[in-house]
């Protein structure tokens, strides 16, 4: 079992007392250790927060339990302790929380809003090559009236609109106006996988929800859930925090910064150096002075000095001399 991480900050306000306007969030997956492109996503969600004098909140997104790496998340909280990050309250881990997730589901089954699918992967292929805005497969709906015959569910789906409700439209902090069709750009989507895993899109609206997440700031690679999670927002019955989608880190091919990309781990022993390559990547400049400056002086700067305005309003950038070398 992974060892509990000291909270750095005072815990949230108790029930009945007056929260902060902004509540922000960093939500890293524990697939592997921090790496460039998930502080750059840190730091900007973090100054964001502390600019508007809100709070900031962690959370380990560990729901896909096959693609966690054992040790992963303790490493991800201790290079943003030695980063100097500051977080309020006590760290969130999803996989301590399937029971909220579950609730959640059978509200919708209720409401009839999901509906169970037996189909595989390869079926769905082989009825539909219609591509989805992110890259999958559109399902086409063979399971959307009732399971086939002599067939047994595995997953659960969520049924999105037709017609003029199918669009979903929000204005983003930094990538600007956002349109998508639920029902021609994606489908009815999975909630619960057919290994019984929760899926991402189900797990981060209920805890966005219940932590009372106001701003949400993270990559860009993520713009496309956005709309899938409005609709499970609006069927839930919770709010919809303010988005803001940051350029992503990504490589010479143009591939985002992962684990798969063999992206390095940050190496929190640069001190500020590399906490100004991130800032530097995010469209914020920082003198050399402050590149070698305790990280309380770098922070106090970066915080003043914070304006999403100046974000780049790209989905993904190579940044060159910006990466750790």
């Amino acid at each position: 079992m992974e060892t509990a991480h000291p909270t750095r900050c005072p815990a949230p306000p108790a029930a009945g007392q007056t929260r902060p306007a902004y509540r922000g969030r960093f939500a890293p997956s524990p697939t592997g250790p921090l790496h460039f492109g998930s502080l750059v996503a840190a730091l900007g969600s973090y100054l964001d927060a502390r600019a508007a004098g809100g709070e900031w909140q962690l959370r380990i997104e560990d729901i896909d339990q096959p693609r966690t790496v054992a040790g992963a998340s303790d490493a991800i909280l201790h290079t943003l302790d030695a980063c100097g990050f500051e977080w309020d309250g006590e760290v969130l881990v999803q996989s301590r929380r399937l029971d909220l997730y579950h609730a959640a589901l059978t509200r919708l089954q209720l409401a009839g809003d999901v509906y169970p699918c037996a189909c595989s992967r390869r079926e769905v292929a082989t009825a539909t090559s219609r591509r989805s805005i992110d890259g999958g497969l559109v399902y086409p709906g063979t399971c959307r009236n009732g399971v086939p015959a002599g067939r047994a569910a595995a997953a659960w789906r969520m049924r999105v609109p037709d017609g003029k409700a199918a669009r979903m439209a929000f204005v983003d902090r930094v990538q600007g106006p956002q349109t998508q069709d639920l029902a021609r750009d994606v489908g009815d989507f999975v909630l619960l996988r057919a290994d019984g895993q929760f899926a991402y899109q189900l797990a981060v609206v209920v805890d966005d929800a219940l932590q009372g997440i106001t701003d949400v700031v993270r990559g860009a690679d993520l713009l496309d859930s956005t709309p899938r999670q409005h609709w499970l927002q609006q069927r839930l019955g919770a709010p919809t925090p303010r988005y803001a989608h940051l350029p992503v880190v990504t490589n010479a091919q143009g591939e985002k910064l992962s684990k798969q990309t063999l992206a390095a781990a940050v190496d929190a022993s640069k001190g500020s150096a590399v906490l100004a390559r991130a800032l530097s990547f995010l469209g914020h400049p920082v003198p050399a002075a402050l590149q070698r400056a305790p990280h309380a002086e770098f922070w106090a700067w970066a915080i003043a000095q914070w304006s999403i305005a100046r974000v780049p309003a790209v989905r993904g950038i190579f940044p060159g001399q910006c990466l750790p070398p």
